[in-house]
């Protein structure tokens, strides 16, 4: 079973915290030059569901050496969380027609992966 790191909040959850002080990111910025001192929380926007830029801008600030808080907003389905953790992101805000029950158990349907990803570099082959 992979192990979740991502945490999952409701969109009613994400609306109570209020202004969270998140660097909010558009995912047509180029995030390789993005000024990171002091940034300890940032927010990438998947406007749909169909655009995956969010997700190398994820990898791309994690290859960087950001260690913060990168939380995933805007149109995010259950089916996309395993692959959230996998490239980079802390949590994920779902969509409001999502239930997070759904949600909690996409974790368990892998054992684990082949190809290295941003928590785990290296691919299954290489590792001891």
């Amino acid at each position: 079973m992979t192990a979740r790191t991502l945490d999952i909040l409701t969109a009613a959850q994400f609306a109570a915290l209020g202004d969270t002080g998140a660097l909010r990111v558009a995912n047509d910025v180029d995030v390789e030059d993005l000024p990171l001192a002091g940034v300890t929380a940032i927010e990438l926007d998947f406007p749909k569901f169909t655009d995956g830029r969010a997700y190398s801008q994820a990898v791309t600030l994690r290859r960087r050496g950001f260690a913060g808080e990168l939380r995933a907003t805007g149109a995010v389905l259950v089916d996309q969380l395993v692959q959230m953790q996998r490239t980079g992101f802390s949590s994920a805000v779902l969509r409001e027609d999502q239930d997070i029950a759904h949600a909690e158990r996409q974790f368990a349907l892998f054992a684990g992966f082949y190809q290295g990803d941003a928590q785990q570099r290296s691919p299954l082959f290489a590792r001891a």
